[in-house]
């Protein structure tokens, strides 16, 4: 076969509508588009969510939710995702980076304390919880707030 000979499958594709092309095409004239209306206008219809003047559906629902724009959002990072860098490693926030563990430093890079630890490492991030802390120490390590 031929890059030529390729065509689609008999019956998948159809004639685009010739519009406006006399009375005999049964789209001559309004061209399909009847007679006045607002769809019949050049760029006419409704916006999607019109509901034909009724108050729409995302207007009648109540708003939810806060943002607060003072908030501070930590990349989490549990003690068990540490095992992978080597014995006596420093690990620092571009190593997490790195090593593809978090993806972005967002506010700062929180360790929390899921898991186990088996390596003794020194950890510096900007916030520990207390079990990350208690883990780092047991193993050897040192947990250090940046």
């Amino acid at each position: 076969m031929k890059l030529h000979e390729l065509h689609p499958a008999e019956g998948s594709t159809t004639a685009p509508k010739r519009l406006g092309r006399g009375s005999g095409s049964g789209l001559g004239k309004t061209s399909g588009k009847g007679h006045k209306g607002a769809k019949a206008r050049s760029g006419g219809g409704k916006r999607p969510g019109f509901e034909g003047g009724q108050m729409p559906l995302y207007r009648r629902v109540p708003k939810r939710g806060f943002n607060n724009i003072f908030g501070t959002e930590y990349a989490e990072v549990n003690v068990e995702r540490l095992d992978v860098f080597e014995d006596g490693a420093t690990v620092t926030v571009d190593m997490l980076l790195e090593e593809g563990i978090i993806r972005k430093t967002l506010d700062g890079v929180k360790i929390l304390g899921n898991g186990d630890l088996t390596k003794k490492l020194t950890v510096k991030a900007n916030k520990f919880t207390a079990g990350a802390r208690e883990k780092i120490e047991k193993a050897g390590g040192k947990a250090e707030v940046i």
